[in-house]
């Protein structure tokens, strides 16, 4: 019998392995962050129609013709050595031409993706800072934070490294302007 030599599996890879090898229940939504595996329960209504008030505007109004998905997620870089950050966003906006939601895979790259959105829920923290993190280490132009708690809406843009250049805050029931490709305001009155 001849021994077969296994190269060590680093921490890394490790962590990687388990959180791909997770059952979560349905509804559940496990994501690896920063290096932490995260698992939220599934959203409340109100979550769901914030999402779904902003989809309708997209759809109408938004210049360039969007694709919207809430379930796929996304692999993007990490910063320390952690294995690539599994993050599933509220939601993504694409181009329709560029049809990027085809793909048989539950995780895609981030190449493409005009928009990520995230509406707060029960991990007010992840979503405010570490996934915006993730965001821009992948280069998403821009990304929309509904804020439950602090009533407002965000817009981050100008990724670079670890962070959003800039962003815009506005409060619930004011609009804040999308920029191109979308170009128009989104009305956030109907958020009250």
């Amino acid at each position: 019998m001849t021994a077969v030599a296994h190269e060590p599996i680093t921490p890394a890879e490790g962590l990687l392995a388990t959180f791909l090898s997770l059952d979560t229940p349905e509804g559940f939504r496990a994501e690896l962050i920063e290096g932490e595996i995260v698992v939220t329960p599934p959203p409340d209504g109100e979550h769901e129609d914030y999402i779904e008030l902003i989809v309708e505007q997209v759809y109408v109004r938004s210049r360039t013709r969007m694709q919207f998905s809430g379930n796929k997620g996304l692999k993007l870089q990490s910063g320390d050595g952690c294995p690539k950050n599994h993050v599933i966003p509220d939601g993504t906006f694409a181009p329709r031409e560029l049809r990027l939601y085809r793909g048989a895979d539950s995780w895609m790259p981030c190449d493409g993706v005009a928009m990520v959105m995230e509406v707060t829920s029960t991990k007010p923290k992840a979503d405010r800072e570490a996934k915006r993190r993730c965001y821009a280490r992948g280069g998403i132009p821009l990304s929309l934070l509904v804020d439950r708690e602090a009533s407002s809406v965000t817009l981050f843009s100008g990724p670079e490294r670890d962070d959003y250049r800039e962003h815009c805050t506005r409060p619930l029931g004011k609009p804040l302007t999308l920029p191109e490709p979308f170009g128009f305001e989104l009305d956030t009155a109907d958020f009250l």
